[in-house]
């Protein structure tokens, strides 16, 4: 799960008993151990006397999420006796490509990454690790809830049990790459404790299908832009993760697929004027998440020759492209009036952040918040409501788009 999501039954206990995760120790690293109350500074010394100052990340609505949901409607969703539009030989099709395992050979360290983090300084380095650290997180989000699906399918459905298995298995590895890259800055997230202290988020299964292919989607065509971008201007290649994520991309791709299978063996989730409205809604909520994450972190993309509002646009326009093929409705994100907008909520939302590192009191911060959180609302209301572009397909379109940003 590449990109962060957040939106507007008990929790299942989740393992992390893979050595990929295993936060015993990490020698002279700092372990982070981050929850929504957490509010601490840690601090660690890194070699030549830098150091790597990290705040725990606050629950907002920005924040990487962990999610849960119905299990029970799932099993009932992919049993092949009540649900006849089961496509199972395209699920055993999928199962070998992940089978495959192209990239287990892939996510492999050398010296170059220690290298390169020990020349990054200043405002960099923290930036840095704060992308680490928030890219840890969402791709250990989809571990928990993929490895979860898998174990709860096994007797339902074996196929796509094991497909969700082999999924966790790639976010597993992801997730571990990019905690081992956090080493590199003498930090470790503390996984284990993020798994049983973070909050979850309950949504629907349907829910989960919306905003799980648009993640992995998005993850694709951010990775992928990133490593072109980078391959055509080498004097940007600050740090060598960047190097893997063509491969990497692929993962998030294979992924995305397999969750539009699920949508189209589900078409009461695709076919019908709620379909629609669900899925303009959960497109507006990963591209606007997106967009304003981003935009407070515009010193990342500066930093690899990027520009971040160009950058994100081109993602999201691909991502919508990509997105038309499956959801019976999309954003008319081409239309000016789209992005005019997206850039009014980045002001509103800096005044937000600025209203919060004032000095008022409580009581005062909220009473300055209320108008502003109301011009955010209407400016996603309005979003929302701009004529959409009738889409979706059950057929796979072949086709794959060249880079236009």
């Amino acid at each position: 799960m590449a990109t962060e999501m957040a939106l507007v039954k008990p929790i299942s206990k989740f393992s992390t008993s893979s050595p990929i995760f295993s936060n015993s120790r990490y020698g002279k690293f700092t372990t982070i151990r981050m929850s929504s109350t957490s509010q601490s500074t840690t601090k660690a010394a890194a070699k030549g006397g830098k150091k790597a100052a990290k705040t725990a990340i606050k629950e907002t609505l920005l924040t990487p999420r962990f999610y849960t949901t119905d299990f029970d409607e799932m099993e009932a969703l992919f049993n092949t006796e009540i649900n006849k539009n089961l496509n199972q030989s395209e699920f055993e099709a999928l199962l070998q490509e992940f089978k495959t395992d192209y990239n287990q050979t892939h996510f492999v360290r050398n010296k170059e990454f220690k290298e390169a983090a020990d020349k990054i300084d200043g405002p960099l380095r923290q930036i840095f690790v704060e992308f680490l650290e928030r890219s840890c997180t969402a791709e250990f989000s989809g571990f928990l809830l993929y490895k979860e699906l898998g174990r709860r399918l096994k007797k339902t459905n074996p196929v796509v049990a094991e497909i969700f298995s082999l999924m966790s298995r790639d976010e597993a590895r992801h997730a571990g790459f990019l905690n081992k890259g956090l080493s590199d800055f003498n930090l470790a997230l503390d996984l284990g404790f993020l798994t049983k202290a973070r909050k979850y988020t309950f949504f629907k299964p349907k829910f989960i299908f919306y905003a799980t292919y648009l993640s992995e989607k998005i993850g694709y065509w951010r990775y992928i832009t990133i490593y072109r971008h980078l391959k055509e201007n080498p004097e940007y290649q600050c740090y060598p993760i960047f190097k893997y994520f063509e491969n990497w991309c692929q993962d998030e791709n294979r992924h995305g697929d397999f969750f539009s299978a699920l949508l189209k063996a589900q078409p009461q989730f695709l076919n019908d004027w709620k379909a629609k409205l669900w899925s303009r809604f959960f497109c507006l909520s990963v591209y606007v998440t997106m967009y304003l994450n981003d935009c407070q972190r515009t010193a990342f993309y500066e930093g690899i020759g990027l520009d971040t509002k160009e950058f994100d646009m081109h993602v999201i326009i691909e991502t919508n492209r990509t997105t038309a093929r499956i959801f019976p409705a999309v954003l008319d994100v081409e239309n000016p009036e789209f992005k005019r907008r997206l850039d009014k909520m980045v002001e509103i939302n800096e005044q937000l952040l600025a209203v919060g590192e004032t000095s008022d009191i409580p009581l005062v911060k909220n009473l300055k918040r209320i108008p502003l959180i109301a011009a955010l609302a209407s400016e996603l209301l309005a979003t929302y409501l701009m004529p959409p572009i009738e889409s979706g397909s059950v057929d796979f379109a072949e086709f794959e788009p060249q880079l236009v940003y």
